[in-house]
């Protein structure tokens, strides 16, 4: 007699066929967060609260011991990198202990913090008074750049036409069917 497999068996590879493929936090981004939104850090002393906080990267300034990233918020996912879109929530700004690179951090890339509030400081934005929230991270993660999708090639197919339909009304029809 064959012995039958437990149906608890499938089960289980099941699931772990299922966990194996979830999408994970990067390890530099773990841990428990405030669930702040920017505009109650800019309006709200919310100073020495832990966030996590992403965007895209407007402006990298170096100084003499920290690099402070202008970033444009944008919501995060399930692994915290930014939600690409136009769905920006403001600016923050995040400074981190040491240098990092202006051209690695450029403008444009997917950047995450996590850190502590700081006071908000106001600042220019052309002629408009800014109140940016202020994150001291501790973590700074760049995400890697997306791919960029492009369209294949347009493909003409020569034997295909309106002479091969056979349900093409007209005189020139391949089959007849009237």
């Amino acid at each position: 007699m064959l012995d039958k497999p437990m149906p608890g068996r499938f089960l289980l590879l099941f699931i772990l066929f299922l966990l194996s493929g979830c999408a994970t936090t990067p390890e530099p981004l773990r841990g428990t967060f405030t669930p702040l939104s920017l505009q109650q850090a800019q309006t709200q002393n919310v100073v020495g609260q832990r966030v996590r906080w992403g965007g895209e990267i407007i402006a990298t300034t170096p100084g003499k011991t920290e690099t402070c990233f202008e970033v444009l918020a944008r919501p995060l996912d399930d692994q915290a990198r930014p939600i690409a879109g136009d769905s920006g929530q403001g600016r923050f700004i995040a400074c981190a202990q040491g240098f990092y690179d202006p051209e690695v951090y450029a403008k444009g890339r997917e950047l995450t913090v996590a850190g502590t509030l700081s006071t908000p400081l106001v600042s220019k934005i052309g002629a408009y008074d800014y109140r940016y929230a202020r994150v001291n991270a501790d973590n700074v993660y760049l995400w890697p750049q997306r791919p960029r999708y492009t369209a294949p090639p347009y493909y003409y197919d020569p034997f295909y036409g309106p002479f091969y339909d056979p349900f093409w009304p007209g005189p020139f029809r391949r089959w007849p069917y009237w």
